[in-house]
């Protein structure tokens, strides 16, 4: 039995509340279960020096966490003192993103997501993936009605789930207590059905190639019902 009470295949609820911010071309809160992270897509008409002029647009992102974002306080993170974890990941959701998007159509412009945890409870980074493609959607729309963009830059939706083995058995989504305790624990990123990227790894415990296919079919599950409702939050 999980901790939460959930099947195996079922995710935690998730929710997209779009439109929070009333500066950003695009944002978003999204909750998964209790971890809960403020996207918001700023549009920029400068690209960085290596894409001046090469009619080539860019999506990068930021990634930090409030100091109680956590059961305890952290310090809060300079851009200049950010953990290798912090960086790590906000290259991951700046990648991720960029995967989705058709670089010409966006023309030579960046995109700026960040992502601000308010409240952690596992799977941080792939919420923070998630919502963040809905708030990148979200600016793209606001181009596209004024006539800077002419075709859809976004061509499918870019979610990440969390998948696991924990207590042996393979479980969809990943709260903090599983997370915790996994024997194996992976992310996941997708767009149309295909892979992103995996980041995947034994904690405690090896598994076989039947297991780790396992945790890709819940991925897929995962992804498809993210997937649904983005497009609901967008539409």
């Amino acid at each position: 039995m999980r901790p939460s009470g959930r099947q195996t295949n079922e995710m935690r609820k998730v929710s997209i509340e779009t439109g929070v911010t009333m500066h950003a071309e695009g944002s978003c809160l999204i909750k998964c279960g209790n971890t809960h992270v403020l996207c918001t897509a700023t549009i920029d008409e400068r690209v960085p020096p290596f894409l001046k002029n090469s009619g080539l647009g860019w999506v990068t992102a930021e990634y930090g966490m409030l100091p109680r974002a956590t059961n305890t306080r952290m310090r809060r993170e300079a851009k200049n003192g950010q953990s290798g974890r912090t960086q790590e990941i906000q290259r991951l959701i700046g990648r991720s993103l960029r995967a989705g998007v058709d670089r010409v159509a966006l023309g030579e412009r960046q995109i700026v997501v960040d992502c601000d945890v308010i409240q952690a409870d596992g799977g941080t980074r792939c919420a923070s993936i998630t919502g963040g493609w809905v708030a990148l959607k979200l600016a793209v729309q606001k181009l596209m009605k004024a006539g800077d963009v002419i075709s859809d830059p976004l061509v499918d939706p870019v979610a990440a789930i969390s998948c696991g083995i924990y207590a042996g058995q393979e479980v969809l989504d990943l709260d903090y207590p599983e997370d915790s305790e996994a024997g194996v624990d992976g992310n996941f990123v997708m767009t149309g059905g295909k892979l992103i990227e995996v980041q995947m790894s034994a904690e405690g415990a090896t598994y076989s190639r039947a297991q780790m296919d396992g945790l890709l079919d819940l991925a897929e599950k995962g992804v498809a019902e993210l997937t649904q409702l983005q497009l609901g939050a967008v539409s």
